[in-house]
């Protein structure tokens, strides 16, 4: 009887024991397994985060660079526009977009900003491009992109009147048909007969979806 007693009481020490590990990792393992979960909860959403971060960059990349190429008919279509009024260039023409000097330019800057960035570009003070690179009905819109082009032309001389070499910046404006106006030989080819003519400052300004604003500046002649 006495061994009987004595064993059984040391299982009931080992099951008091056991009972208190039990005890002591009674909710540990749900704890770790929520810090786990909170902690890739959190990885998940800024991977989400960067891959739309990354998106958004590079539709804006796109927009901008739609705008770019767009500007490109703006430039011409200023062009054009001098090539088919050169009779009329000695004086401004706001509405057009054409100023005969660069003083002359009356672009005005509302939000205190210098020209370009913070002009007033209107129907009184510039131009919608129009011509063979806008397809709509609206002057200066492309239905394709969504862009609107306008530009303004700023003739590189001191005052308005006829355009001379003392009052001018002037560029040698070839009168043949090839494009080897800078050689000085007469090679085989070689044009041989120039003028000179004004230089032109085009500035074009595109805007598009997603607030996008480019603008392009060239000087041509």
């Amino acid at each position: 009887m006495a061994m009987s007693t004595k064993n059984h009481s040391k299982q009931n020490t080992k099951n008091v024991l056991r009972l208190a590990v039990v005890k002591t990792q009674r909710g540990l393992v749900l704890f770790f397994a929520l810090i786990a979960l909170v902690t890739m909860s959190l990885a998940a959403a800024a991977l989400i985060r960067s891959v739309d971060t990354s998106v958004i960059v590079a539709g804006n990349l796109a927009f901008k660079q739609s705008a770019t190429t767009v500007g490109d008919s703006g430039m011409v279509a200023a062009m054009d526009w001098v090539r088919g009024n050169s009779a009329a260039l000695t004086a401004p023409s706001a509405g057009n977009g054409y100023y005969p000097t660069s003083a002359s330019l009356t672009l005005t800057a509302a939000t205190g900003a210098a020209w370009p960035n913070g002009g007033a570009w209107t129907d009184a003070t510039s131009s919608l491009a129009t011509g063979s690179g806008f397809p709509g009905a609206t002057p200066g819109y492309d239905p394709i992109t969504g862009n609107t082009v306008r530009y303004v032309i700023e003739r590189m001389c001191r005052a308005a009147g006829a355009a001379t070499a003392a009052n001018c910046l002037m560029g040698s404006a070839s009168t043949g048909g090839n494009s080897l106006s800078g050689k000085t030989d007469p090679e085989l080819g070689a044009l041989t007969n120039y003028s000179l003519s004004p230089m032109y400052r085009v500035t074009a300004r595109v805007t598009g979806p997603k607030n996008t604003i480019s603008y392009i500046q060239a000087y041509v002649y």
